[in-house]
């Protein structure tokens, strides 16, 4: 596609759209002139080079325009904008995925969505009715074997239920009181997700895989250390409670290891290494008596030899 040619007039109105972006800029900020392009009928913009510290490849944009049949020519607007080879700065990201593990601080609030997938709802109860409210179940079977309305069963039991129980505690026994003993008396729980993540990030930070693990004489799953965790997760980590490991206080695999196992003191002998084959260290004893050995009996010969001629 054929590119508009600009204006005449409005192209050669650099020193116009100069003095406008000298006075947008600050004194002594403004570069070269490093073109025009027409933006439509009668409308140019200009482009000085910016001198200001940090703005590398930035440039001073000023449009100016013309009217049909004048030829005068105005200032449209002056601004500052990025080059082709421009600094710009990085892509803005929300905190919650610029949020990593350990940014938290004291005094610090993290809030969690609604939806987070590593959240499941737990059991609390507080959708159940209490046991004396008209639209219990215990209150429908109490008005149904007495023959009243469940309206005067609840005054009955208001008048004569017991002055120390709470309506906010739940009875001994019953759903809520065992959810809430169990850990599941709570508004939001983990869900299969959430457990399945945390069980990926504590076994890539002290699982199997790790070099210490690989160089431990044993895994933790035999370790006196390890301080088993409830749930379904004890299954497969438990909480290291030596302080010359270098997991102590960390959830850690139970296929993991280090060099503090607690029976790792316990030292294999030593092995005893094999008889050599040529022992230097002990001296053969010969008779020089004679008797049945040829080499012995010739020394002897050759002495008495000896001897004779002597």
């Amino acid at each position: 596609m054929r590119g508009r040619t600009p204006d005449r007039l409005c192209a050669e109105a650099v020193d116009l759209a100069r003095e406008a972006a000298e006075e947008a800029a600050f004194p002594g900020r403004i570069g070269d002139h490093l073109g025009a392009v027409a933006d439509g009928d009668r409308v140019v913009t200009h482009f000085f080079e910016c001198l200001e510290p940090g703005y590398r490849g930035w440039r001073w944009a000023v449009t100016v325009a013309r009217a049909s049949r004048a030829r005068t020519v105005t200032l449209d607007e002056t601004v500052l904008l990025p080059g082709p080879d421009a600094l710009l700065a990085p892509e803005w990201v929300p905190w919650s995925e610029r949020l990593r593990p350990g940014d938290l601080g004291p005094g610090d609030l993290l809030p969690t969505e609604a939806d987070d997938l590593r959240l499941e709802p737990g059991y609390t109860g507080a959708d159940a009715p209490p046991p004396d409210s008209v639209l219990s179940p215990e209150a429908e079977a109490e008005a149904e074997a007495g023959g009243g309305s469940p309206a005067e069963t609840e005054d009955a039991d208001v008048s004569t239920s017991e002055p120390g129980r709470l309506p906010g505690v739940p009875a001994r026994g019953s759903i809520a009181a065992v959810a809430e003993e169990i850990g599941m008396g709570r508004p939001r729980v983990l869900s299969r997700h959430g457990l399945h993540a945390a069980a990926d990030r504590w076994e890539e930070a002290f699982g199997p895989r790790t070099p210490m693990a690989q160089a431990a004489p044993a895994t933790c799953a035999s370790c006196g250390f390890l301080v088993p965790m409830a749930g379904s997760l004890r299954q497969a980590f438990g909480v290291c409670a030596n302080e010359f490991s270098p997991a102590d206080g960390r959830v850690v695999s139970l296929a993991y290891g280090c060099g503090a196992h607690s029976e790792a003191a316990v030292m294999p002998k030593p092995p005893r290494p094999a008889p050599p084959v040529v022992d230097e260290t002990r001296v053969d004893e010969l008779p020089l008596d004679g008797g049945a050995d040829g080499d012995t009996a010739g020394v002897g010969s050759a002495g008495g030899a000896d001897g004779a001629e002597a």
